[in-house]
């Protein structure tokens, strides 16, 4: 059975170097929305006079928010359609307070809860401060928006609960405060695929 395994959480929060090493020892395909979205992103940015390094503002969410959740999901379906594991990395939070956004996204490949195994590892610090500290450390131009307008974006770093009908054991809270251990990854690698030890990607 095919797994699709969501990393989720807010900016900073390290959920892509975590996704990243997962799919790596696992050879799952690895989909970022904001790799898979930044060529048209800057794009519809520069065509609309806005700052293409913008992520954050309304006038983005409006042109291009809906349009990266698109693309991310076509493409990790379309692997999970080939019977290959998908691992995925984004915010997800609209999606995640709808409860039929998931089965509807599967229902895109004839898919159901019962024939993709569907795992959610939602990725925070433990506090404003640690994420405000990382952000001015990775010196990236997509986070300025995120400092220059903190009282905003800190709406984001809230704790969320996922509707999708899940069972509980499907969705892990990844305190990502700490170095990142060979311990915890193999904990977080067990958590997905429990103790199917093959490397290959799923069939």
């Amino acid at each position: 059975m095919p797994k699709l395994t969501f990393f989720l959480g807010p900016a900073a929060a390290g959920k892509t170097t975590l996704a990243k090493k997962l799919a790596a020892r696992r050879r799952a395909a690895f989909f970022d929305m904001d790799t898979l979205l930044r060529p048209a992103a800057e794009k519809i940015m520069e065509i609309s006079g806005l700052d293409p390094a913008d992520r954050d503002s309304a006038e983005y969410k409006v042109r291009c928010r809906d349009l990266g959740y698109r693309i991310t999901m076509d493409a990790a379906l379309e692997n999970l359609e080939l019977g290959i594991d998908a691992v995925v990395v984004g915010p997800f939070t609209k999606e995640t307070g709808d409860g039929d956004w998931i089965a509807d996204e599967l229902a895109r490949i004839g898919a159901t809860l019962e024939s993709i195994e569907v795992r959610v590892v939602l990725v925070s610090l433990p506090s404003e401060e640690a994420y405000r500290e990382r952000l001015c450390a990775r010196s990236s131009e997509l986070d300025l928006w995120k400092l220059a307008h903190w009282d905003e974006f800190r709406g984001s770093l809230a704790p969320r609960e996922i509707r999708w009908p899940l069972p509980p054991s499907s969705v892990l809270h990844f305190d990502n405060s700490g170095p990142l251990s060979e311990a915890a990854l193999a904990s977080l690698e067990h958590f997905v695929y429990g103790g199917r030890t093959d490397t290959s990607s799923a069939s």
